[in-house]
């Protein structure tokens, strides 16, 4: 049968398709997670509560984000259908059932964070300094937080309708035009005021305005979709059903996923500062990586959703098949490059001998944690996600995340007191354990369904 599949297949189309795809959203990614990194560097030559508060203070966005990004998320599997199946009307109801769910989930954030900030930064700690750092943060940046729960709807749309240039074109100049503001008015560059934290949330809303300004604008262009009046009333019937179905299993795994490195994150924390502070590094080192498959990711699901959503599931099951092959090669060379960036990156950065050990140690392990979860990203995220097959990755997390790894981690932290980077492998062995479960699940080929009515 994998033969046969085969043979379906154009690899010049495919591959000309998935790298068009691919690539820019690669490069949106990158360039987004050098914005984290940015902050913390230029706060951090300030002052370290500077830094300290910032970075509880964008928790409360982290948790919007997994609510937007699941939302967002359903509108690239339905949408990807429907684009394949060429029916414009449905991609715009589409397109507006996702604006709403966005915005009222941002704009319950946004009135937290304008009214209750406080609040806010006490559930992250009880230091004095940093709540009223953190707090001042929140209130400006709160608007933010409504706009890009907007401007994600967008981009999210031009990504489906064969735009993801566009979109990284956007995402790319928005980044690079925080991070100039940021040294503006952080530290008060061109006579401008030093606003510190104040100023890193300032150019973040302007910055945001910027992207949402822009997104809305290319909407309107020719072959572009835009988000019509008329569909924003009207009822949506069993479209809406199918979006609510397809969303309660994503804000089921983002939970699970969210709630669980936040926990991993709490657990490196009780381990003393210099595990803390290796941590820290390997994190943003793994960010770093992740950029590439879940580039890969993106474009399976659309390629994939393409096919299906008109109607040819055989082609769709055969770039699911091609799909997995070059997720493995890729799983593999990404697992090579956290190896290689191992003594690089500990010689590069200032910690003490012993964080400086345990970060050679943590890259070693995220060597072989990075094949597991570049794999069951495209795998579980790409292809899985794109034929409606969301609910597996909420019950895998559930079983290999909350059923394995998050008690061994705890058990070795805080009742067997177990060795540092011990500790770390448990937080990193639910990736590599169920890859034998998620190829199992992929080849009962429940993922090939069209999803269009």
């Amino acid at each position: 049968m994998e033969k046969q599949n085969s043979t379906l297949i154009n690899n010049k189309v495919f591959l000309d398709k998935l790298l068009r795809i691919m690539l820019p959203i690669a490069f949106q990614n990158l360039m987004l997670a050098s914005v984290a990194a940015a902050d913390a560097l230029m706060l951090g030559g300030l002052q370290q509560n500077f830094m300290s508060a910032v970075s509880l203070a964008t928790q409360i966005q982290f948790v919007q984000n997994m609510f937007v990004t699941s939302i967002v998320a359903v509108e690239g599997i339905l949408g990807a259908q429907y684009w394949g199946k060429k029916d414009l009307e449905s991609l715009n109801k589409i397109f507006n059932i996702t604006l709403k769910f966005s915005f009222l989930i941002s704009l319950l954030f946004f009135l937290a964070c304008m009214f209750f900030p406080r609040g806010l930064m006490i559930i992250f700690t009880d230091q004095p300094d940093l709540i009223e750092i953190g707090s001042e943060y929140l209130k400006i940046a709160g608007w933010s937080y409504l706009l890009t729960g907007i401007s994600q709807c967008y981009l999210g749309m031009m990504k489906v309708s064969d735009h993801p240039g566009k979109t990284a074109l956007i995402s790319s100049c928005t980044v690079v035009v925080n991070i100039v503001l940021n040294g503006v008015f952080i530290f008060g560059l061109f006579g401008m005021p030093e606003l510190g934290p104040r100023g890193a949330a300032l150019a973040t809303l302007l910055s945001r305005v910027f992207e949402l300004v822009w997104a809305v604008a290319c909407s309107y262009k020719k072959n572009y979709i835009y988000p019509k009046l008329k569909y924003f009333f009207c009822r949506y019937g069993v479209l809406l059903w199918d979006f609510v179905k397809v969303l309660g299993p994503l804000i089921g795994a983002f939970l699970f996923w969210g709630v669980g490195f936040t926990s991993y994150n709490a657990f490196m924390g009780h381990l003393g500062a210099d595990v803390t502070a290796a941590n820290s590094v390997a994190a943003v080192v793994r960010d770093l990586c992740c950029c590439f498959c879940n580039g890969l990711c993106t474009a399976a699901g659309i390629v994939i959703g393409n096919e299906l959503g008109a109607g040819n599931l055989e082609l769709g099951k055969a770039y699911g098949d091609k799909i997995l092959k070059i997720g493995f090669v890729c799983s593999g060379i990404i697992s090579l490059v956290m190896l290689g960036l191992s003594p690089i990156v500990s010689h590069t950065v200032k910690l003490s001998d012993g964080a400086g050990k345990i970060l050679t140690g943590m890259m070693l392990v995220n060597s072989v944690y990075m094949f597991g979860r570049s794999l069951n990203t495209i795998v579980i995220n790409g292809i899985f996600d794109c034929g409606g097959d969301t609910l597996f990755d909420m019950y895998s997390l559930a079983i290999c995340m909350w059923g394995l790894a998050v008690p061994l981690a705890a058990l070795g932290t805080f009742v067997f007191h177990w060795p540092a980077l011990v500790v770390y492998a448990c937080t990193c062995i639910d990736e590599v354990g169920k890859i034998p479960w998620v190829m199992h699940h992929y080849k009962k080929y429940k993922w090939v369904q069209d999803l269009t009515r």
